[in-house]
């Protein structure tokens, strides 16, 4: 997978401190909309990283600094809360999701599957424990002003048994046959999958992309 850079001038020193531990998120409304908001200085917020509902990933902050994500603390219970800023001491990953769309944690496959792999790739970076100390939901910070974040649908037990079980899953490769010509697909929870370019070029047609929109039209 990449990982999309769209800068936010909205963050400041770990001074000294490192990562020990990921905080998941949900945005309160739409990808673009939730980025712009996150790099807008009006805010003062941020987080290091965003998944959209389509499965890209966009770092706002870079690891090494401190992202503006979970600095209020409000009745928490995490354990490994010292008194200090947890912004200093931990990366937080926001997940597009709105009323309607998943605001109650409820995230796609293609969603799952990026946060997934950005997980893995920040537990091996930063040594951090496979555990629900290490691990955790903006409301462990912060239980009365977000009780519900990242969303009561959020895949806690999913996400930890993948992460216990080591390497990614190996996917279901398949053939899928479009006006004779073979594209190769995948099976993820016994749906069939394939490139929509791939599919739309073997029946002689064209496919745009709006990146505003977030869309895809087949003509």
């Amino acid at each position: 997978m990449q990982i999309k850079q769209s800068p936010s001038p909205n963050f400041s020193s770990r001074n000294g401190r490192k990562p020990i531990a990921i905080v998941n998120h949900i945005t309160a409304g739409k990808f673009p909309g939730c980025r712009d908001w996150l790099c807008n200085p009006t805010a003062k917020a941020s987080a290091h990283y965003i998944v959209t509902r389509a499965g890209e990933i966009i770092q706002l902050v870079v690891d090494e600094n401190a992202a503006w994500h979970a600095g209020a603390v409000n009745k928490p219970s995490w354990t490994l809360y010292d008194g200090v800023n947890p912004n200093r001491y931990t990366i937080g990953i926001e997940h597009e999701g709105y009323t309607g769309a998943g605001g109650d944690g409820d995230l796609t496959e293609a969603q799952y599957q990026a946060t997934l792999w950005l997980h893995r790739q920040l537990i091996a970076k930063h040594d951090i424990p496979v555990d629900r100390d290490h691990i955790i939901g903006h409301y462990r910070i912060d239980s009365v002003n977000r009780p519900n974040c990242p969303g009561p649908k959020f895949p806690w037990e999913r996400l930890f048994k993948d992460l216990a079980g080591g390497g990614e899953k190996e996917l279901e490769k398949i053939k899928v046959i479009v006006e004779g010509k073979e594209i190769e697909g995948v099976i993820i929870n016994d749906r069939a999958y394939a490139p929509v370019k791939d599919v739309v070029d073997a029946m002689n047609d064209t496919v745009k992309w709006d990146d505003a929109t977030r869309t895809v039209t087949v003509s």
